[in-house]
């Protein structure tokens, strides 16, 4: 039987916080430490916001080029993570952010990661490609019927009627 250690992680974060905020403030003081809780804060909401339309962008890139963008989107997904733990108040979970902040720790946690993954779709080489839209048809006013209208006949002129002869 395999125990978890995140629910109890979770329930200790709290306490450790506390500790981190009592430490801190004896050290620099309770305003300073306010600061650099707010400051952490509006960080980690610029990140958020910055970075939302960065990693949309990078994938973007990389499925225009033909490339797989699993790297880019975990990348993506790591530092939205960041911004996350850096907008909840708190010193260690800052401090876990701005591990997540460095490349070489996203890559270490990439590569751990990324056979766990199981990916719902493949994604060809060719990337993805838009459905052909060679038979549209503009229809006018008069080529639109209501339902009330069928009792007398086909519309032998219609655009739709043409379209399954071809």
């Amino acid at each position: 039987m395999r125990i978890s250690l995140l629910p109890l992680f979770l329930l200790a974060l709290p306490l450790l916080e506390i500790a981190g905020f009592v430490i801190v403030g004896s050290q620099i003081g309770a305003l300073a430490t306010v600061g650099l809780v707010l400051a952490s804060t509006i960080a980690g909401s610029l990140l958020l916001r910055h970075q939302g339309f960065g990693v949309m962008t990078r994938v973007r890139a990389e499925m225009d080029a033909g490339r797989d963008p699993s790297h880019q989107l975990a990348h993506g997904a790591m530092i939205v993570l960041a911004a996350i733990l850096l907008i909840i108040p708190g010193f260690i979970t800052d401090v876990f952010a701005i591990l997540l902040l460095l490349p070489p720790v996203r890559d270490l946690a990439w590569r751990m990661l990324k056979g766990r993954i199981v990916l719902a779709t493949s994604f060809s080489g060719s990337g993805f490609r838009t459905r052909p839209r060679d038979k549209v048809i503009d229809l006018d006013d008069g080529d639109y019927t209501r339902a009330d209208d069928y009792n007398r006949g086909p519309d032998h002129n219609s655009p739709w009627r043409r379209l399954k002869d071809d």
